[in-house]
């Protein structure tokens, strides 16, 4: 205790304490009665953490630990020691921690002696774990303040919306686009977002449609598809046409308004917002009605040889400025997720026609109700944003998102990676990036007809819910995990070798410091902390990572043999890193890459 190597760990990691102790740290444990009292006072506890307003840190629920222990476990408050409800990021297993082995009492005893110091190094799983006013200069903490900036879904998106100011940068490039639905203006905007968008999709729709009638058009090349593993469900456009005819004016409209739009990008300026290109010049809502029966229900457009040349100049002009072109395919899917939330909880999708509560199937209403929708119709992405009212989202604080319709499947499932990085210093920032990472899959195959959360949400949380499906393809891994070694194997397989090296990790890296550097003025920095954060990406079809969140609490609970193997690595190395570098700068960190330091 003298060489100040006292430590404290709150949260379900047995890694970290098995790995300080190793070094020859005394912990100094958590009251037993503030556990105790917790198991009784739970619900209590559960119920205050939902309805807590947000505090500035990262969405995470603020506690206060007594370092110099005590009967009160709170420092100025009478309530018990409490771990965050709901679990951090994912729903973390059983606190491993309390099968912690002392058969001789001797951590007991040793965490007795040190009841009254203060910990030199804590690591807990939520903000402000501690009072940083009594830490001194030295001591190590495994979080910083405000980093909601960035670990919340409205934090991130309104931090990148102000990237382009920062750093010569554009967030379209490699997030997909979202909109703050709380926001008047920007409400607005996504609703004429979704109503360009549909025009583009229907130029789309119509080229397909002559395509298979007329001369095929050229498709973009998939690396995957042939053998299987890449694909697109698509209504079947060639099914019998039912119902009225399409006005003939459809295909018209949709080129004029896209006109307009070119027209008006090709003049943008970034001192001020695109203007609404023929807001009022068709009735948008008929159009709407008429999109959504081309792209959902099968209605054929029929398109002269002028307009088809027309749509190709058009979508090739606009291709060169607008970045998410191609990926936004032309289904016009969005999700709608709570803005304050940053984890992989709470998620949940909607039916095909999101009209009916969906078959929960087992799951627990909390991962239903709020959550993540995908939709395809505006009035629903409006209505939704309205309609919800649970105690753990504040009115209003909802995002929309474009949708990224056309990602990598790996054997027709989709998937998404997560990767580490940690940040050990603010001014100047500094960057690590941990070259290892790992794939998370979905229980059904992938579809943009089915909006189902278990085609769609990969998180663990999610996923683990849901029995895998019987057309699901045999060679997706049982536990629905993959390493990037894996990845890669798969790569070499499609002749894309290369894209792991030169597309996709230069393209994480670069979308994570343009995160960070969005938010940077934002964050409470202080000298000694330090926090490790898990990004999540998802694949294009080109390989092209679009970055999807940023966790403040990435889980390290293993829920297959790649995660158990990855998450001690990563917990272990990160210990290398804020601990024995001091000491010795040239020793091993491991997987860990600086990219990054001002």
């Amino acid at each position: 205790a003298q060489e100040k190597k006292i430590f404290m760990v709150q949260g379900p990691y047995p890694i970290i304490r098995h790995l300080l102790r190793a070094r020859g740290w005394v912990e100094r444990k958590l009251p037993s009665m503030g556990r105790q009292l917790e198991q009784h006072r739970g619900d209590q506890n559960k119920q205050r953490l939902k309805t807590r307003p947000h505090n500035g840190g990262g969405g995470q629920r603020e506690a206060l630990l007594n370092p110099r222990g005590g009967t009160q476990p709170f420092l100025g408050t009478t309530d018990p020691l409490h771990y965050p409800w709901p679990p951090a990021e994912e729903e973390e297993e059983k606190e491993e921690e309390q099968c912690d082995e002392d058969p001789n009492g001797i951590h007991d005893l040793m965490s007795y002696l040190v009841r009254d110091r203060l910990p030199n190094f804590i690591w807990t799983n939520f903000l402000e774990a501690t009072d940083h006013e009594l830490l001194q200069q030295d001591h190590v903490v495994n979080h910083y303040a405000r980093v909601d900036a960035f670990t919340t879904k409205e934090g991130l998106c309104l931090s990148l919306q102000n990237l382009p100011w920062i750093e010569q940068a554009d967030p379209n490039t490699f997030f997909p686009r979202c909109y703050r639905l709380g926001t008047t203006d920007e409400r607005e905007a996504f609703i004429e977002d979704f109503r360009l968008t549909a025009a583009r999709s229907l130029l789309k729709l119509a080229l397909e449609e002559a395509g298979d009638r007329v001369v095929r058009t050229k498709q973009v090349p998939n690396s995957a598809k042939g053998a299987g593993e890449s694909h697109v469900s698509h209504p079947k456009h060639s099914a019998a046409r039912a119902g009225s005819p399409l006005y003939p004016e459809l295909v018209e409209e949709a080129l004029e308004v896209c006109k307009q739009h070119l027209g008006v990008l090709r003049h943008q300026d970034i001192d001020r917002g695109t203007p609404s290109p023929c807001r009022t010049c068709i009735n948008w809502d008929r159009f709407l009605q008429e999109y959504y029966r081309v792209a959902h229900e099968g209605a054929g457009l029929v398109l002269t040889r002028q307009q088809r040349k027309q749509c190709q100049n058009l979508l090739r002009c606009l291709a060169e400025q607008l970045p998410q072109l191609g990926m936004e395919g032309k289904l016009n899917v969005w999700i709608l997720k709570p803005g304050a939330e940053s984890q992989g909880r709470g998620k949940a999708g909607g039916s095909e026609e999101h009209t009916e509560a969906p078959d929960l199937g087992g799951v627990p209403p909390s991962l239903c109700s709020p959550g993540i929708v995908c939709t395809t119709r505006l009035e629903e992405v409006l209505q939704l944003a309205r309609g919800f009212a649970a105690p753990s989202v504040q009115v209003g604080r909802w995002v929309v998102q474009k949708y990224v319709e056309r990602l990598l499947t790996i054997f027709g499932t989709k998937f998404d990676i997560r990767q580490w990085f940690v940040v050990t210093d603010w001014k100047p920032l500094t960057v690590w990036f941990y070259q290892d990472c790992y794939l998370r899959f979905c229980s059904w195959p992938f579809s943009l007809c089915h909006l189902e959360r278990a085609r769609h949400l990969c998180n663990v949380s999610v996923q683990k819910w849901y029995k895998t499906s019987p057309d699901q393809d045999p060679r997706v891994p049982p536990d629905k995990i993959w390493s990037n070694k894996q990845f890669q194997e798969y790569l070499a397989q499609l002749g894309q070798a290369d894209a792991w090296h030169q597309v996709l990790v230069p393209g994480m890296k670069a979308a994570i410091l343009n995160a960070l550097r969005s938010a940077q003025d934002q964050v409470g920095f202080r000298k000694g902390s330090f926090e490790l954060y898990g990004a999540d990406f998802l694949v294009g079809e080109d390989c092209q990572p679009w970055l999807l969140e940023i966790n403040s609490c990435p889980t390290m609970s293993p829920s297959s043999a790649v995660t158990r193997r990855l998450c001690a690595n990563v917990q272990r190395d990160t210990l290398r890193l804020v601990l024995d570098r001091k000491n010795n700068p040239t020793c091993s960190i491991g997987a860990f890459e600086l990219i990054y330091k001002e």
